[in-house]
Parts: structure tokens; sequence; C-alpha cells
């Protein structure tokens, strides 16, 4: 063959897949070499120069020759020690088994039975039971110090164990006295918070602990739950109120009313107990934070839905407006923070009494959510349904909106009336209205069925009403105003219904509903102006007692714009006058104008020179000169 072809015999060299650490390699060189202080640069050098002329080859088989040899010295001394072990093993084992058949046989003479079970059968079958006996032999004479110093030593002894045992016991009586000192207090303060009507009961989890119910079972679940704490007992015996994820501080509901950008108002706290470290107290603490919490939740979630109603939530904060001046806000605070203000500054204490009067209310709406989920919960179940019943969320929020946006409307509506009856009392004419609040609350109307706490607050959930009403200026002519607030089922709001009995305009009516106060007060004023209208008309129309009929004939005034407030008037001279009457809640004003004809088809139109006659009456008692029908008299005058 022409070319050569190498095939290698020896195996190939894999290299490790990690290096070997540095600890490894100085501890093979050390096995291989020896110390480093032997190793030198020449016997390295020398070592290499050997490794260059050596024959692999007859290394590797001294290798291997070696390594049979070591492993062929390793077997033997292996199987040598192993048999050196069993050997020890079975002596130990034999000289064991001698030494129990030995007690047995010895113990054989007293309890040959319980003896018997421990021997092995070859002593069983060579020697009788009970052969071999031990005696005591007396010792020798001790000396008579020797006896006394025994004496001496074990009477010490007993002494001192006797005192030890003493003591333990003394120690023992104290523990003990302690011990139902402290068991005593315990449960006489147990007994004290069971007398004060609080339910104690186990732990659920814990049946060695007692627990005392402090919250309400008709709350929701997640407060219903955090509403058992345990009674816990210190080592002198008194009682500590683990309550769990209750806060420490107190916590409470705080109601600000803020008029205007600023507050006027802000609920009053509770005042703290002086016994603050009594287990009543802060049972009573626990509960009422508890109770707060609750409010605070149920009015975050209430308030949820109410955000088409202006009503708006921050982190800790509920808010919404009672009118456009007035606001009312919620939040949760610590008991020492609830009587400050948000700005101390500019507050004020205008209205205290509506934030506490609100506060209270808020709470008594909850106690009434919780009488309502017991009334639910004793009656029959609703048949099953596989769509999970939703809580519908607690009416807290909603009447005190509805109360108080109520109260701002009626306030409203009788200070409009109060100032159209002042403006027309300044021009002459005694007319007035009467009121009546919150004409909807029956108190006297009661359901036998319900507890008089039930009934009452029952009437507050209804929508409110209030009615005004009275005669206008002309003879059966009336009006009649009814406000209607809901905000729990639609129609949400405040409503006008308002009606007029006017017989000179028996098709106008007013409408249906009104939502707005502006639209109110402008049918109100409206309605106002076409009575004053057909009063002017009636005066001029009918003689008057008091005025002399020498004084000339008086024109006769017609409604040709009654809505506008307009009226004309022809003399038998052909003059033609044009009154114009404007009226608002702060004044009437009346003025009269010339007028003339501007074309053959009998159309007038008012002069550009400044009115003949005016006169205002206002609703501040200014008056003018005469009132309204004398100054309709004397325009009237030819």
């Amino acid at each position: 063959m022409s070319d050569s072809f190498s095939l290698p015999l020896r195996p190939l060299t894999e290299k490790p897949e990690r290096p070997d650490p540095l600890p490894v390699e100085i501890a093979q060189i050390n096995a291989q070499y020896g110390s480093f202080r032997e190793v030198t640069e020449d016997s390295l050098r020398a070592k290499i120069e050997a490794d260059k002329n050596k024959d692999p080859w007859a290394e590797e088989e001294s290798d291997n020759a070696s390594g049979d040899e070591d492993t062929k010295e390793r077997l033997d001394q292996l199987y040598k020690r192993r048999v050196a072990i069993i050997e020890f093993a079975n002596q130990a084992h034999a000289e064991a088994s001698f030494a129990l058949d030995f007690i047995s046989l010895l113990l054989s003479k007293h309890n040959p039975r319980q003896a018997e079970m421990s021997m092995s059968p070859y002593l069983k079958q060579n020697a009788p039971l009970g052969s071999l006996n031990a005696e005591i032999i007396n010792p020798p004479p001790k000396p008579d110090s020797a006896i006394k110093d025994t004496k001496t030593v074990s009477r010490g002894w007993r002494l001192q164990n006797f005192s030890a045992a003493a003591n333990k016991l003394l120690d023992s009586a104290n523990r003990l006295e302690t011990e139902v000192t402290s068991e005593t207090r315990y449960w006489n303060e147990v007994l004290a918070v069971k007398e004060k009507g609080w339910k104690v009961c186990r732990l659920p989890r814990e049946r060695q602990a007692l627990g005392v119910q402090y919250g309400f079972l008709e709350a929701t679940p997640i407060f219903r739950d955090r509403g058992l704490a345990a009674l816990r007992r210190t080592n002198d015996g008194s009682l500590i109120l683990d309550k769990g994820l209750v806060p420490h501080k107190m916590r409470t509901v705080r109601v600000r009313v803020k008029s205007h950008g600023r507050v006027t108002g802000c609920s009053k706290s509770q005042p703290v107990s002086d016994e603050a470290e009594s287990i009543e107290s802060r049972i009573l603490q626990a509960r009422d934070t508890l109770y707060e919490e609750e409010l605070f939740h149920e009015l975050v979630r209430e308030a949820r839905i109410l955000g088409s109603q202006g009503v708006t939530t921050r982190q800790d904060l509920v808010q919404f407006p009672v009118s456009e001046e007035q606001d009312v806000l919620l939040d949760l605070v610590d008991d020492d923070q609830a009587s400050l203000a948000e700005d101390e500054a500019v507050s004020s204490n205008e209205h205290d009494v509506v934030a506490d009067a609100l506060a209270h209310s808020i709470r008594i709406l909850l106690a009434y959510a919780h009488r309502q989920n017991l009334r639910r919960r004793t009656q029959p179940p609703p048949p099953l349904n596989p769509k999970r019943r939703q809580t519908p969320e607690y009416q807290i929020l909603r009447p005190v909106m509805a109360y108080l946006q109520h109260s701002s409307h009626v306030r409203w509506v009788e200070s409009l009336l109060k100032d159209l009856h002042q403006v027309l009392k300044t021009a002459g004419y005694a007319c007035g209205f009467t009121a009546i609040p919150f004409s909807s609350l029956s108190l006297k109307r009661a359901n036998s069925a319900l507890p008089k706490v039930e009934s009452l607050v029952q009437e507050f959930l209804l929508p409110y009403e209030s009615i005004f009403s009275g005669q206008l200026l002309t003879p059966q002519s009336s009006f009649r105003v009814k406000v209607r607030t809901n905000v729990v089922s639609p129609p949400l709001g405040t409503h006008y219904e308002i009606s007029v009995n006017i017989p000179q305009y028996p098709d106008v009516r007013p409408p249906n509903r009104i939502g707005l106060q502006e639209e109110a007060a402008f049918v109100i004023v409206h309605f106002v102006l076409l009575d004053i209208v057909t009063a002017i008309t009636q005066a001029t129309n009918t003689p008057m007692d008091g005025i002399k009929q020498e004084t000339g004939r008086l024109l006769t005034w017609e409604a040709t714009y009654p809505h506008n407030g307009e009226l004309l008037a022809l003399s038998s001279t052909g003059e033609c006058k044009k009154m114009k009457v404007r009226l608002s809640r702060s004044e009437l004003t009346v003025q009269v104008y010339s007028a003339r004809v501007t074309d053959g088809f009998g159309h007038l139109a008012v002069d550009k020179t400044p009115a003949m006659r005016s006169q205002t009456w206002k609703s501040d008692g200014t008056t003018g000169e005469s009132s309204l029908i004398d100054f309709v008299t004397e325009v009237s005058k030819e």
C-alpha cells in the first residue's frame, strides 16, 4: 500500500467538563510529589526530561501491573478485617449470652417464671432452676468513727432532702394560691362581663379559650365575623380583650357641613368614659369602632350607585350636595380628630346642630337596616334559584339626602312666596299663603305589626311632600304648589307640581312636573303676573268704592298681551295708552306709555319718548307714592 494508514491504539483522553478546584489539585500534588518545600526547579526539570525519555507503553504496563497487585492486596485485607469483625461480634454475643444465663440462673431461685423466659435452651437442659443462689456475707465490723460519720452524713442528706421537699411544697402552695387567685379574678371578670348582657362563648377555632360577642349578628359577613374577640388571661388574672383586626384607637364617622366653601358645622364625638381601662369600656370601644367602620363601609357602597346625583367618593371621604351653596362631608377618622374641622381659621359653629342630627340619623338608619335583615332571616326563605341573590345597598345616605334636599327646596319656595307676598303687600294687596312642610309625614300613622321604632323610621323612608297654597289678588283665584322629593325610586330628585285656578284664563295650565327651581319660580311669578293683569282690568271695568263720580270718566284697560303683562286703553278723544307690568320676586314695576296708530290696520306703536308714568314697589318695604290701584286710577283718568 502506497498510502500509510495510522490507527491510534490508546483511548482518547476526555477532558473533564469542570476543572478541579484548587484545593483538590493541591491535594493531588501533595500526594504525588510530597510537600511543596521539597519541590525545586531542578527536580521539576529532571522530572520533565525523564518523562520525555520514558517509554509510554512500558509505563502503561507497569501501571497496570502495580494496579492489579494493589487491588489484590486490598481485597485480601478487606476479607481479613471482615473475618476479624465477625469474630469479635461472635465473642461479644457469647459473653453477653453467658452473662444473661448467669443472671437468669441466679434469679431463678426467687422468680423462676420470669428468669426462665430469659434463659437459653442449653442452660435449661443442663442446669435445673434454682441451682444457683447468692447470700450476703457479714462484712467486717467498721470502727465507731466511720459509723458515726456515716450516720452524720445520712442525717445531713435526710435533713437536706426534707428541707428541699418543704421548700418545693411551699413553692407549690404559693404557686397554687397565686393560680387560684388569678383564676378567681379571671372568672369573676368573665361573669361580670356576662352579667352586663354580653354573650360569652367558646372560640370556634380555639375551643380552650373564651370569647365575647360584641358585634352585630345582622351585619354583613366581613363585619359579623370580626365581632368576636378572645378573653385572654394575664399573669395576675385580669382580662385582656384580643380584638384581632379591630384597631386599638376608637374611630368614628365625622359629619361636616360646608357652606360657601368653608366648614360651618361639625359633629361632636362621644365623650370618653372615665373608666377607659375597664374591660367593659374596651368592649364598648371595640363595638362602637366596628359599628362605625361598618357604617362608613355601607355609606361608600351606597355612594357608588349615587354618582348621577352628585355624590363623590375619595379614599376616606363621601361628599354629596344639599344645594348650590351647601355640601355635606362624611369621613372616617380617629376619635381624637372627630371634632376638628378642616380649616379651623374660617370654620364656625353655625350648623353644628345639623351635623349632629345627621350623625345620629345615619346610625339609626344602619340599626334599622340590621332589624330588616333580622326580619328577612326569620321569615321562610324564598325558592331556590341558581342565580346568586345580591345583597342590596342599605338606605342610609339616600333618606338623608332626600330630607336635606327637600328641606332646602321647601325653604326656597317659602322664601319665594314671602318675597312675592311682601311685594304685593307693598303694592296694596293683602294676600297670603299657607305652608304645610313635610305634609307626607304622619307620626300618628302606625303599623301595629311593627315596633314603634321601625314604624317611625319607615315614615322617613317614604317620598317627602310639602304643600303651599293661598289666594291670589282676584276673587276665586288660588294656587297650590306641591314639592315632592324622592331618591329611592324613579322619578329621582325634587319635582314641583303647580296648580293655579284663574277663572279669566281657564285654559292656561302649568307643566305637570317641573324639576328646576328657575322654571318653578318663572311659572309662579308668571301666574301671579296674570292675576295682577286681571286685577287691573277688573279694577277699571268695575266701579270701586271711594272713587268719586265727579272725578271724570276712567279709561278701560284691556289685556292685549297678558302673558307679557301688556294692557291697552283707548280714550274717547282717541288717545291711546299702553301699560307694561313687570314682576319679579324682588319688585313690581308698572309703566304707562302713550301709543299711536302706525298704519291703516290699526296697529299701535309706543313712542320713543320716556314713559308718562312709572312706579315700583319692592319687597324690602320700599313703596311708591300710592298703591297699585291708586296708581292705575290716576293714570286711567282722561
